[in-house]
């Protein structure tokens, strides 16, 4: 299986503080990687700096999308080329309909305008799948919404934009039982149409049970300290983080 991602001796900077410290990673195509670690292990900072936010600055080592160096491109290229990050915390968008915002990152992903008819088809198709009430579409992107349908509009972003890589920060977080089935059904959806990549970082569990995971990676102070399968996630449940950290 041909590598979608590479990261080679990854070290970023928030600010004047180093918070990764050298981080080699591999995902193959079609794979589901989880990252665990405990707060403020640097696990966000990773999934930030592979999207290429200008905050997180990369001072060594390199990123490569299917074989290409992408370590200085902007976050609109690395998104139009196939790369997606959900945001733990979903921003607002005043004067833009999350259908309208939705659309444009189609047409800027794909390159060409998609036809509304079509759009909205598809759109109301996906919405079902995250038992999305269809009214949600043409309000302001995400104004009023509560978290956990803050998360379902990143979901539906997801399905629509239908990227190679997706980078899940923390998707789970703040949801009940029921909106984290939801939200898994959706990220399951994913993955078996479109075969793309997951990178799942959490320090829950409970979302990984709608996927089969492939490769599970430890992070602790901004280093991979431990790579494992899926019966790794089963160890950290039982014992937690403290083994690692020694």
């Amino acid at each position: 299986m041909a590598d979608l991602l590479k990261i080679e001796n990854l070290k970023v900077n928030v600010g004047e503080k180093e918070i990764l410290h050298g981080i080699n990673l591999v995902c193959g195509e079609g794979e589901t990687h989880v990252i665990m670690g405990p707060n403020g292990a640097g696990k966000s900072t990773l999934g930030y700096a592979v999207m290429g936010s200008p905050k997180y600055e990369v001072t060594d080592g390199k990123i490569f999308f299917e074989g290409e160096d992408i370590t200085g491109m902007n976050a609109s290229d690395r998104a139009k080329a196939g790369l997606y990050l959900s945001f733990q915390n979903p921003l607002e968008g005043p004067g833009i309909s999350m259908s309208t915002f939705i659309r444009n990152a189609l047409d800027a992903r794909t390159g060409k305008k998609t036809k509304l008819w079509d759009f909205r088809k598809r759109l109301e198709k996906e919405m079902q799948v995250l038992s999305m009430d269809k009214s949600y579409a043409d309000r302001d992107l995400n104004v009023g919404f509560s978290g956990g349908e803050k998360k379902k509009a990143e979901i539906l972003q997801l399905l629509m934009l239908s990227p190679k890589l997706a980078i899940l920060d923390e998707t789970d977080s703040g949801l009940d039982v029921d909106a984290v089935r939801t939200v898994s059904d959706g990220v399951r959806a994913f993955h078996e149409n479109t075969n793309g990549t997951l990178i799942v970082i959490t320090h829950s569990t409970r979302i990984l049970e709608a996927l089969d995971v492939d490769v599970t990676h430890v992070l602790v102070d901004g280093k991979i300290v431990h790579h494992g399968d899926a019966s790794l996630v089963d160890r950290i449940n039982e014992e937690g983080f403290e083994s690692f950290l020694k």
